[in-house]
């Protein structure tokens, strides 16, 4: 499945994420015996793009979170980083070499290879190289 097949969209188009992403997180939600927690997706600073992106299971949401349903899978994004994440995909990709989940980002000028990091259309910098060449900085959330 790709980020092009069918996805289901949040309010106000924050975020959307495609079936297999809600699927694998539903399931590790019932894994892990958490099934009232939240997804928090977040972006942090690092990786070798300039910011990196988070998932994390939380409990609750934190005062300024918005909070948006995806399916049955409940979605956490922090004031800041909504500015990062409006309009990406939450894709997860299965395969031999390098599965996972996949942010796609229209608010990225370009990305690290494996697609966990990325470097903002804001950043002032004009590089637009894919980084991550070596595959040092890449790693599954």
């Amino acid at each position: 499945m790709t980020m092009q097949d069918t996805q289901h969209t949040t309010e106000e188009q924050l975020i959307t994420m495609t079936p297999a992403a809600t699927t694998v997180i539903a399931n590790l939600l019932q894994q892990r015996n958490i099934p009232d927690y939240y997804l928090r997706v977040f972006v942090s600073g690092g990786g070798c793009s300039g910011l990196q992106y988070g998932m994390a299971f939380e409990a609750q949401p934190q005062e300024y979170d918005k909070v948006v349903m995806i399916d049955n899978v409940r979605v956490v994004i922090d004031p800041t980083s909504i500015i990062y994440l409006q309009g990406a995909v939450i894709d997860f990709v299965d395969g031999l070499i390098g599965g996972g989940f996949r942010i796609d980002n229209p608010n990225a000028v370009s990305s690290c290879g494996c697609g966990t990091s990325f470097k903002p259309k804001s950043d002032s910098a004009e590089s637009t190289s894919s980084g991550c060449g070596s595959g040092s900085c890449c790693s599954s959330y």
